[in-house]
């Protein structure tokens, strides 16, 4: 189970969390979660430069290790990063200091004040945590969920999710891995046209 957009009362829960920008102008935020990966980043960074448009990508910082040249694309082609903890940790089930840690690791290869929790899962404590001096980091969630990652659904489904549910100011959520691929790479092109053709245009998310 997971929910396409944030409900009112998770944003009133945690206030002080980016779920979606402010403004009516027709801007659209892309955010892509999990990467760098070997055949999902390059394909979504080519798409991405078609259509003039920026992004963050919140990076595991295993796989930044892994493929630090196409870590160093994402940046010279003129998109935001963000920290997604080292081993993609689940905030509900890890210890407070092993979540930090994790994040702290990441912190060493992407230079960023940008941050989002794998699965939105975080616990009130880390979060503090990651707001305070040492790290302060801005915690980012989404106003929209692809449904990319879930090998239940077809790429249309995954693309009509995206259509039904997206307004000016949303921040979308896709995921540059093998597991959501197949949804993504379907989904991604067609979501870029559609908006493209109604006007729309696609920026990163400022630190």
């Amino acid at each position: 189970m997971y929910l396409l957009t944030s409900p009112w009362w998770l944003r009133m829960l945690y206030p002080s969390l980016v779920w979606r920008m402010p403004g009516r102008e027709k801007v659209i935020y892309l955010t892509f979660d999990d990467g760098p990966h070997g055949k999902a980043t390059p394909f979504v960074l080519d798409l991405l430069a078609q259509y003039g448009a920026k992004a963050v990508f919140f990076c595991i910082g295993k796989n930044v290790a892994a493929r630090p040249d196409i870590y160093a694309r994402i940046q010279s082609d003129g998109h935001s990063v963000g920290n997604h903890t080292y081993h993609h940790l689940n905030g509900w089930r890890t210890d407070d200091n092993v979540y930090l840690e994790d994040i702290r690791k990441t912190a060493a290869l992407v230079t960023t004040p940008l941050f989002r929790p794998p699965y939105g899962r975080i616990r009130r404590s880390q979060l503090r945590k990651i707001a305070s001096s040492e790290l302060s980091l801005k915690t980012v969630m989404w106003s929209v969920l692809s449904g990319d990652f879930d090998t239940r659904i077809t790429g249309e489904a995954c693309l009509q999710n995206v259509l039904r549910n997206t307004r000016a100011g949303s921040v979308i959520v896709f995921h540059d891995s093998e597991k959501a691929w197949e949804r993504l790479s379907y989904a991604l092109p067609r979501m870029l046209a559609h908006f493209s053709a109604q006007g729309y245009t696609f920026r990163a998310i400022n630190p």
